[in-house]
């Protein structure tokens, strides 16, 4: 597939999945962002700023150098980038395995944000995706790399795709777009439900050996597989365990997150 092909694919697929945003109802008016890495090339895609979700189509989405710099000429270049393409920037660089991030002001996401408090892992669901808490990174400021190098120091050491932000919101990273939506979803419903179980009493901790144990039955067994000739969603799927840290120790014990910064 050339280069051309390739951002086509990157801007429809971050462009569609915007609407499992709405349809989640993780997001309002124009709030949130998807963005998505360009296989083999140091560029990524992500949406226009202050542009309402029913108007967002391939070519209004936005093709960016790994510094957050816009394409000149490219399609959609007239309009300006996403209020975080600084953030997503900063995570491309310096996650190499990341290939896809999300934002979201998610109601019980963002209230445990506002908060300033990790998620304990109390539910096997949040074992198994996360592999451990959803942990909360500092208050950064919006518009700059702030954020970005926050959310790679916070998830570094960590298996979690997702991070609080204190104050602000939840953001994502994942293998594929797709992966980084996904994670948002479950964020959110991990939020949630956690918040629900504080109401009525003392949640019940998870032991860590447990949990490692539910993680690596779900990133390792879980799920049907899929044809990697077919299955354009196979490599993003199988390459979980790097974005996810130290699974089954398949990564380097010294720097379980990836990082490079």
């Amino acid at each position: 597939m050339s280069l051309g092909e390739d951002i086509l694919r990157v801007r429809r697929d971050v462009a569609k999945l915007h609407e499992q945003l709405t349809r989640y109802s993780l997001v309002i008016w124009t709030g949130g962002n998807i963005s998505g890495r360009v296989p083999g090339a140091d560029l990524f895609v992500i949406k226009p700023s202050g542009v309402e979700y029913d108007d967002l189509t391939p070519d209004n989405m936005i093709l960016c150098d790994l510094d957050g710099v816009v394409i000149p000429g490219s399609e959609g270049s007239e309009r300006s980038p996403s209020s975080d393409t600084a953030a997503h920037a900063y995570v491309y660089r310096n996650m190499p395995h990341v290939a896809g991030v999300v934002h979201t002001h998610s109601s019980y996401a963002t209230a445990w944000a506002a908060r300033g408090e990790a998620i304990p892992c109390v539910i096997t669901g949040q074992a198994d995706e996360f592999g451990g808490e959803i942990p909360v990174g500092p208050f950064a400021i919006i518009g700059d790399e702030s954020i970005g190098k926050a959310i790679v120091e916070t998830l570094s050491g960590h298996r979690s795709r997702a991070v609080l932000m204190q104050n602000h919101g939840v953001f994502t990273i994942g293998s594929s777009p797709r992966d980084a939506v996904k994670a948002a979803v479950m964020a959110e419903d991990v939020a949630r439900t956690v918040h629900l179980s504080l109401q009525l009493g003392t949640p019940i901790p998870i032991p860590q050996d447990k949990i490692d144990a539910l993680f690596n039955r779900y990133q390792n067994v879980y799920g049907q597989g899929a044809d990697p000739a077919t299955d354009t969603d196979s490599q993003a799927d199988s390459a979980t365990d790097a974005v996810t840290g130290a699974a089954a120790g398949q990564t380097d014990p010294t720097n379980p997150s990836g990082v490079t910064a």
